[in-house]
């Protein structure tokens, strides 16, 4: 039961880490600024900032859903994955860490803001947030695809887990969503001061998270893989 408390606490933790990584930070800025000024209210800021985070905790939750329950669902490729998940987990740990570190680079999507998407946002109103947010989170950047599938699927295959890990991954992203939404409703020069400030730690975090990923795999690898210790 405690191991289960751990891999909630490190599915919250990977999706803090992911909504603070330069990428979706920019993104969730802009979405949050794009249809919060066409509220042009406080309240309507912070209605487009919860709608967007709910967007993105849906599609979060459904992508993970699926791919953990895909894994699953296949007899032979289950038992596979649940007998042999140590000794994945320490190249996928030592994969993500590189990732993290920028010596792997890999694209799986794009953030551009269509003329076409663009103009379904304007006709949804407010709930052109909750739009951005469901599409949004699909764009995986190189950091976020690696948190997603690298660790934090592993882990809700590792506990069967096809709902729960990827919500509280999902929650986890919103945190600094909302938590963005209720400075720009307060003050945009605000948003400016935190983001400036996230942007020069986030590589700090980014980094040590990149070392505890690559020596966790290291060391899996040497025990489960290799059988050095």
């Amino acid at each position: 039961m405690e191991s289960l408390f751990i891999d909630y606490w490190v599915a919250l933790t990977l999706g803090v880490t992911t909504s603070i990584s330069p990428c979706p930070l920019a993104t969730n800025i802009a979405a949050i600024s794009y249809v919060g000024r066409k509220a042009g209210t406080g309240r309507g800021i912070l209605t487009a900032g919860l709608l967007y985070t709910i967007g993105r905790v849906i599609s979060y939750t459904a992508v993970g859903f699926i791919v953990t329950k895909s894994l699953l669902s296949i007899p032979l490729l289950s038992m596979f994955l649940q007998s042999n998940m140590n000794l994945i987990m320490g190249p996928l740990l030592i994969i993500t860490g590189l990732v993290l570190f920028g010596l792997l680079d890999f694209r799986t999507g794009s953030g551009a803001f269509s003329e076409k998407l663009k103009n379904k946002v304007d006709k949804a109103g407010i709930w052109g947030a909750l739009i951005l947010g469901l599409l949004f989170a699909l764009t995986f950047c190189p950091v976020s695809a690696a948190f997603f599938f690298g660790s934090l699927i592993p882990i809700a295959v590792r506990n069967s887990s096809t709902f729960i890990m990827p919500s509280i991954y999902g929650i986890g992203t919103a945190v600094p969503v909302i938590l963005f939404a209720i400075l720009m409703a307060v003050s945009m020069k605000a948003v400016g001061k935190v983001f400036s400030r996230l942007t020069s730690i986030e590589i700090w975090i980014r980094r040590i998270m990149a070392l505890i990923f690559f020596g966790a795999g290291v060391y899996m690898t040497l025990v489960h893989n290799l059988r050095l210790f």
